[in-house]
């Protein structure tokens, strides 16, 4: 059966703009309330007429009610409200329309009857309201009245009243479509027809959504974009209709479904209409579809308006890809089977060529779109992650380093997608592309992201175990291991780190400090290569870095001393002058804390020697602990000049001095005497004091034969009285004050500490003399010192009282000194 199409009265065709549209929102509310006003009236009396079973009334007062929507005053927002209040009256309209049929009225007569409307909006709603009844009767083929219906609404071109209708036509019909397992299926028609009925009021819809932009003056053009984007869920149910159709699959959907819609979307040209609906078309249908046909609707992104947001566009596809590939592993080979990656990168290409206008911070952003679909669905394909760095960076050559901050955050997603997916910086070095995308950041960003990559190694604790690993980490990681500026100026200039906040500045260098540990292999010859390559990429820190990164070094170098040690020890082997492994190993240390002692750290490099000597000394390697020795002894000399760091130099020196073994007679006592003669120097009388009592211990080496002079140990502790002394003159008419006190404790806890030791030189007699002066002094008539000095003489004396009560040799020896009550 095919309808008669067509409306009786003179044929007539709704046209026209969207009208003027009042800016107030006073008078919209006016219009608004005059015009449900007038609904209400008219809807009154269909009420009635439809009680007393009134057909002509009906009809009479629903077309006068249905005509308010033809005005062109209210905006859509306002015209929508309207709209529902006609939707609720019509939906009364067509159950009276069923009842009608029932009473033994043919849906037929009714067809024909309401097509007298005078005119021809609420002909068309009064239409489409009995084509619905006429469906369900089954007394005509759902394809037939549908296609009639359709057709006919092409006669109201206005665009808001046309968008509407259409979407009338939408609601009333979208469970009467001859889908599969539909009852108006087979007789009624095939999927197919349902799929062209729903296609064809789509692209009409989108027409009139289109026509809106170009009606009106210039000057309103932002009005219109707003107004139109309140109007878009109109267009798009079509294409949630069209998801939800049963028999639509997925050779239907990609022979006619999306070709069809991808080319309305194509041809529209419009800006607004492309971006909505390809974002809808992704939305509105089933993941699998979409891998199944990624070609096709890739090869529609090019052909968008340049003025589209297709990077949005793109990314919602890849990500919503990504999270079916997640929710569902078991299609991932589908991923691969389909080539899904090559169709992504090679569309973004595509895209970005078409788009040469595209802001750099929009690109970038595809890359990074690109890159985590990558790593939700081909994790395990790192040549892919390197491909997405390589086509960003291709993008970015020449253009140094980015200045623009979007595009910089862009580039930082593009850069920590990875990290934050592996876990691991090894991997992260694989990347050939990384080191060069990277080094398109500004110079505070690259810092910031330098610090992340350290962060990364130390909180996962991620060994870097391979020489190229290590240069290729501490190349990325240059902004915080060289002074360098910024590399796209023609004369870069020095990274002025004066300028930087200092206390960033300390963060970044102990994190680098931390890094340094990490650089380890259990194979010594490699590890020996990863100390060279750190050594050389410090090395170019400048000063202030390198004493922060050359000590953690130094100390790392100590500990694959101690290694190799022990491996030559277990191997036998002897060669008192060193492996040439262990001679390279203190060529490297020193080599390196003399780097320290030019910049000027001469503190610090004196300490580091100090080290290097008691390691070489371990080792058994004399002539190499001499030297750090006398480099050492040389910065005394020539670069500590504060007072108090020689005295803290100093009792290191004498400290690591005392506990090398290594030395034979004639070096130790050049040393021995060196440290004796610096202690003599000292500024204040009391660290002369201190000083020369340490020295005493140089003389007297527990376990060691041949370094047991008790001689020069009592000597050295007679020299330290008579400072004591002299400090105590120097107080004048302040005898006893408690840094001369102090002292003389000091010394006193020192021959005890010798007299334990049985050294024959210090007696009880000694000891005796000592402890007396000492009481004496303290109780002499006006003598004014601290409590504690008190408290350390009164705990020096009760020792002294302990060792006689212990009942051993000890106690006969201590039985000699006699206390002063």
């Amino acid at each position: 059966m095919r309808l008669k199409s067509g409306w009786k009265g003179n044929p007539e065709m709704e046209v026209g703009g969207v009208g003027d549209v009042a800016s107030s929102a006073e008078e919209q509310e006016k219009w608004l309330a005059d015009a449900i006003a007038l609904v209400q009236h008219n809807a009154f009396y269909m009420h009635r007429a439809l009680d007393s079973n009134n057909l002509r009334e009906a009809l009479k007062y629903s077309a006068q009610m249905l005509s308010e929507l033809r005005t062109s005053k209210l905006s859509p927002q306002k015209y929508y409200e309207l709209y529902m209040r006609m939707f609720v009256e019509l939906q009364r309209l067509e159950i009276f329309f069923q009842d009608e049929t029932k009473r033994g009225r043919t849906p037929a007569d009714l067809y024909e009857l309401v097509q007298h409307a005078g005119n021809i909006l609420p002909r068309l709603y009064l239409l489409c309201t009995v084509g619905s009844v006429y469906i369900m009767s089954n007394e005509a083929p759902a394809k037939d009245v549908l296609k009639d219906l359709v057709e006919m609404i092409r006669g109201v071109q206005h665009p808001i009243r046309g968008l509407f209708l259409r979407n009338y036509l939408t609601q009333i019909s979208r469970d009467k479509l001859p889908d599969a397992g539909s009852p108006f299926e087979g007789e009624g028609g095939k999927v197919i027809d349902a799929v062209e009925f729903v296609l064809q009021n789509f692209t009409e819809m989108n027409k009139l959504w289109v026509r809106m932009q170009h009606q009106g003056p210039a000057r309103e053009k932002e009005k219109r974009e707003k107004e139109r984007s309140e109007l878009r869920d109109l267009v798009g149910k079509n294409l949630h209709v069209l998801s939800q159709l049963e028999g639509v699959d997925l050779e239907m959907y990609k022979d006619v479904v999306l070709p069809r819609v991808l080319e309305q979307i194509v041809n529209c040209k419009d800006e607004i209409a492309q971006f909505y609906l390809m974002d809808c078309v992704i939305q509105v249908f089933p993941d699998d579809f979409h891998l199944q046909t990624l070609e096709i609707i890739l090869s529609a992104c090019p052909q968008l308006q340049p003025s589209v947001d297709v990077k949005t566009v793109m990314s919602q596809l890849m990500e919503r890809l990504s999270k079916y590939a997640g929710a569902s592993p078991e299609f991932l080979p589908d991923f691969h089977q389909v080539e899904a990656f090559s169709k992504f990168s090679q569309a973004v290409m595509e895209v970005v060529e078409a788009q040469p206008d595209m802001s750099l911070a929009s690109t970038i952003s595809l890359y990074v779109a690109l890159l985590a679909f990558v790593l939700s669905v081909h994790s395990d394909h790192l040549e892919y992650v390197d491909q997405v760095l390589g086509l960003c960076a291709k993008r970015l050559e020449g253009k140094g380093r980015i200045k623009d901050a979007k595009a910089t955050k862009q580039l930082v997603l593009l850069l920590t997608g990875p990290l934050e997916k592996y876990k691991d910086v090894v991997v992260i070095l694989k990347l050939s592309n990384y080191a060069h995308v990277m080094g398109h950041l500004d110079h505070d960003t690259n810092k910031s992201m330098a610090v992340v990559l350290i962060q990364s190694v130390l909180s996962n604790y991620i060994q870097i175990g391979e020489p190229d690993k290590v240069d290729a980490l501490l190349d990325l990681l240059k902004e915080l291991t060289q002074d360098i500026g910024d590399a796209s100026a023609k004369a870069p200039p020095k990274y002025n780190w004066q300028q930087a906040d200092d206390e960033d500045f300390k963060e970044e260098q102990n994190l680098m400090a931390r890094l340094v540990h990490m650089l380890r292999n259990d194979d010594l010859e490699v590890m020996f290569q990863i100390l060279v390559v750190a050594r050389k990429h410090f090395g170019e820190g400048g000063p202030r870095r390198m004493q922060y990164t050359l000590p953690p070094l130094v100390f790392s170098t100590l500990k694959f001393v101690h290694a190799l040690q022990q491996k030559e020890l277990e191997e036998g082997f002897s060669d008192r002058a060193g492996s040439p492994a262990m001679r390279k190993a203190f060529q490297f240390l020193h080599h390196t804390v003399e780097a320290l002692a030019m910049i000027p750290a001469a503190e610090l490099a004196l300490r580091l020697y100090l080290q290097c000597a008691e390691a070489a000394g371990n080792c058994g390697l004399e002539p190499v602990a001499y030297e750090f020795f006398t480099q050492a002894f040389l910065l005394y000399e020539e670069e500590v000049a504060d007072s108090k760091a020689q005295v803290t130099a100093l009792h290191l020196i004498i400290g690591t001095l005392q506990r090398t073994r290594v030395f034979g007679v004639e070096n130790r006592d050049t040393l021995t005497h060196k440290a004796t003669g610096y202690s003599a120097k000292l500024l204040k009388k009391p660290d002369q004091c201190r000083a020369v009592v340490a020295c005493s211990h140089l003389f007297w080496v527990e376990g060691q034969s041949g370094v047991r002079d008790g001689e020069r140990v009592l000597l050295c502790l007679k020299r330290a009285l008579r400072i004591a002394n002299a400090v105590q003159q120097m107080t004048g008419a302040t005898r006893g004050t408690s840094g001369p006190m102090t002292l003389f404790v000091e010394i006193l806890n020192t021959y005890l500490y010798y007299f334990d030791r049985a050294i024959p030189q210090i007696t009880a007699t000694v000891i005796q003399g000592l402890v007396e002066l000492i009481i004496t002094e303290t109780q002499s008539e006006g003598s004014v010192h601290e409590a504690q000095v008190d408290s350390y003489l009164a705990n020096t004396l009760r020792y002294i009282q302990y060792q006689k009560q212990k009942g051993d040799y000890t106690a006969d020896r201590y039985s000699a000194i006699q206390m002063l009550n």
